[in-house]
C-alpha cells in the first residue's frame, strides 16, 4: 500500500557534505522535495495518494527502520506507536523517552521528534490526521494540546490493545473498493472522515463502499480507547481549564497575559487561576509561559529561527524582549540553547 506521507526538507545551514537523499518516512510513496542544503530535520506532510487516500495508515517498526535515518522530524499528523517488544528510545519535544515491551507512544502534530536505537523494537506505528477518530471521546483525546508522550499498557489490557491494533492493521491494508467515494480520505478541519457525521453515525443512503471506507477510522477510535492514554484520565467536571487550554492554544502567539484569557472567557482572574492550578499544578501565567517556551524551542531547533524571528512569530516586540523572556524561563539565551540543541 502506498503511504500518503510527503517529506519537505528545509535548508537550515550551508553544507559541503554529500547530498545523498536522506531516508525518512516520506520515502513511503510520495516524492521528497529538497529546498536547500543537507539537513537532518524534516517536515512531514500528510498527503493522500489519489482521490481515495485514507485518513489512517499503519506500518511496522521494521518498515520504520527502513525509512528512518535517526534524523529529527516534525509532522502535521499524529503518530501513535504500539511497541510489542525490544528496547529503544524516542525524543519528543526535547524529552527522551525509553521504549520497551507493551508500551505506547503518542506524538502530536507539530512536535519535534526523533527515533533512536530502534533496531530491536517490534510493533506498529499508526499515522492519522486529526479528524480521523469518529467518537467524541477519542476526538477529545486527539484534540488535547499536551498529550502524554509515552506510557505502559497494563498486562490485563494488552490482549484487547493487541486485538484492536491487529484489526486496524488488517483493515488499513485492505484495498479500497472500486466505488469508494472521492471523499474517503482526510477531511478539512471540523469535518468528519468518510461521510461519518460528528456524532459518529453515517448518513442515510450510505453505500457499501462508504461503510468499508469508514472502518479504519472506526478501528482507530477503538485502538485509542483501548490504549487509555493518560491524558484522557483526568476528566474534571469543571469546564474552565479545558476552555482556557483551547483558548491558549489558539491565541498564545498574540496574547501572553493571563488577564486576556480571563476576560475572553468571562471568568474572574482568581477563578481562572484556581481552575488552572487545580488541573495542572501551575498558575495560568506559568501555563502560558510553558507553552510559549515549548513553541520557542521548536522554532529554534526545527526552523532554526533567530531571536528576532522567534519574536515576530510569538508576538514579542523585538528580539531583546524575546531573549529576556527565554533566558528568564530557561536560564539560557536563545542562541546558546539553539547551539546546544543542534549539537545533541
Amino acid at each position: 500500500m502506498s503511504s500518503p506521507i510527503r517529506v519537505v526538507l528545509r535548508s537550515f545551514r550551508s553544507s559541503s557534505e554529500s547530498r545523498r537523499p536522506p531516508r525518512g518516512i516520506g520515502r513511503t510513496g510520495r516524492p521528497m522535495v529538497e529546498t536547500g542544503h543537507v539537513t537532518a530535520i524534516r517536515q512531514m506532510t500528510y498527503q493522500p495518494v489519489g482521490s481515495g487516500g485514507a485518513a489512517v495508515e499503519t506500518m511496522t517498526f521494521e518498515r520504520l527502520r527502513e525509512l528512518n535515518d535517526g534524523g529529527t522530524q516534525r509532522a502535521d499528523f499524529h503518530v501513535l506507536a504500539v511497541v510489542d517488544a525490544g528496547c529503544g528510545a524516542v525524543t519528543v519535544d526535547f524529552l527522551r523517552h525509553s521504549l520497551g515491551g507493551r508500551c505506547a507512544v503518542w506524538i502530536p502534530p507539530g512536535a519535534v521528534h526523533r527515533w533512536d536505537d530502534i533496531a530491536d523494537v517490534a510493533g506498529d506505528v499508526v499515522l492519522f490526521v486529526p479528524t480521523a477518530p469518529v467518537t467524541p471521546a477519542t476526538r477529545n483525546l486527539v484534540a488535547s494540546p499536551d498529550p502524554v508522550a509515552r506510557w505502559s499498557v497494563p498486562d490485563a489490557e494488552w490482549p484487547y490493545v493487541d486485538a484492536a491494533r491487529n484489526h486496524l492493521r488488517l483493515e488499513a491494508s485492505a484495498p479500497q473498493p472500486a466505488d469508494a467515494p472521492p471523499g474517503a480520505g482526510p477531511e478539512p478541519e471540523g469535518a468528519s472522515p468518510a461521510g461519518i457525521s460528528p456524532g459518529g453515525i453515517s448518513p442515510e443512503g450510505a453505500s457499501p463502499a462508504d461503510s468499508l471506507a469508514e472502518l479504519p477510522a472506526i478501528l482507530l477510535s477503538a485502538l485509542i480507547a483501548r490504549l487509555r492514554p493518560p491524558h484522557g484520565g483526568a476528566r474534571s467536571p469543571n469546564p474552565t481549564f479545558p476552555r482556557f487550554r483551547s483558548s491558549v492554544e489558539a491565541h498564545f502567539r498574540e496574547h501572553h497575559d493571563a488577564g486576556y484569557y480571563a476576560r475572553a472567557l468571562g471568568y474572574a482572574p482568581r477563578t481562572l487561576s484556581r481552575a488552572v492550578q487545580q488541573a495542572t499544578g501551575r498558575t495560568a501565567k506559568a501555563y502560558i509561559v510553558d507553552r510559549l517556551v515549548l513553541e520557542a524551542k521548536r522554532l529554534l531547533a526545527h526552523d532554526r529561527l533567530t531571536a528576532a524571528g522567534c519574536a515576530r512569530v510569538l508576538g514579542f516586540p523585538d528580539a531583546s524582549g524575546f531573549s529576556v523572556f527565554f533566558r528568564n524561563a530557561t536560564g539560557l539565551r536563545p542562541g546558546a540553547w539553539q547551539s546546544a540543541a543542534t549539537a545533541r
